[in-house]
């Protein structure tokens, strides 16, 4: 087996990337918070274009229902913590790298991982934990890559300044300590996301809409799909590159989407037609409550 060499893995990204950058990704250490399907993704091309380090929470095991997304479960990898398979593969694409892995109790951890980490990629679908993560960022000076909920694939990208998604989609979560979120509250923070996305895209075209009212009202697990998934993943792993190397963010803290049936890229609706688009998706939205 031939020694493994950095330069000659990365060589072939020269010309996507300078040699400077290059060694910029070589030098980077990123938070990826949620190792499955977006957070998997990323963190594979991330690995492949030779981010040197990275420090990944999770706490669930792949399970059966991941292998049609999720780029490290396989039979091999079920039942295993997302965390420690997914720390062996980056170690099997690059030995040098260096992975720190968090489980459950990371948030308590969340400032000193972000002032090792300046670039944070959110793959969770944790509300709660996400407001915290996005209030320590700002905190830390950090930059958050996101995606929305919705069936097209999607890139938001947050720098320290901007306004966070809690005041920018009026979560009602705004103001309130932590320990005072109720289930009412996250259900609506997650109300309000939904929203946007249906506002400002059109998810409503590419979803049968009696499935995503079964989603709406609790009855039925959040569909998902490879091609969108892994797409987001990809995605992410971009503005990583992109903050990582000091280049321009593909995105802003509002976000786009990228409708892959149309070939086009959404982005945030006029005022005027998002104020009749609010409407009708409200009326739609309540009819499920």
């Amino acid at each position: 087996m031939r020694p493994f060499d950095y330069a000659e893995m990365t060589r072939r990204n020269i010309g996507f990337v300078t040699e400077a950058e290059q060694e910029r990704l070589r030098r980077a250490r990123v938070f990826v918070c949620g190792a499955g399907g977006m957070g998997g993704a990323c963190l594979q091309s991330l690995a492949r274009a030779g981010v040197g380090g990275f420090e990944i929470a999770d706490f669930d095991c792949f399970e059966l229902a991941n292998l049609n997304r999720q780029v490290f479960a396989t039979m091999e990898t079920l039942g295993r913590p997302k965390t420690e398979v997914t720390a062996a593969r980056l170690r099997e694409i690059n030995p040098n790298v260096e992975v720190e892995i968090h489980g459950a109790g990371w948030l308590a951890s969340l400032g000193d991982i972000l002032q090792r980490c300046k670039v944070v990629v959110n793959g969770m679908d944790d509300v709660a934990a996400g407001v915290q993560l996005y209030r320590a960022a700002r905190d830390a000076g950090t930059t958050v890559i996101d995606a929305y909920s919705s069936t097209l694939p999607s890139l938001i990208v947050v720098a320290p300044g901007d306004p966070r998604p809690e005041e920018r989609l009026g979560f009602p979560t705004r103001g309130v300590a932590p320990e005072r979120f109720t289930p009412e509250m996250l259900a609506a923070c997650k109300l309000a996301e939904i929203e946007h996305v249906l506002v400002h895209s059109s998810t409503a075209d590419t979803l049968d809409l009696a499935i995503a009212g079964e989603i709406i009202s609790g009855k039925r697990a959040r569909i998902s799909f490879a091609p969108m998934v892994i797409t987001t993943g990809n995605l992410m792993a971009y503005a990583a590159v992109a903050a990582i190397s000091g280049r321009p963010a593909p995105a802003d803290c509002r976000g786009w989407f990228l409708n892959p049936h149309r070939g086009r890229i959404e982005r945030p609706r006029s005022a005027l037609v998002a104020a009749l688009r609010r409407r009708i998706v409200r009326r739609f939205l309540a009819s499920f409550r």
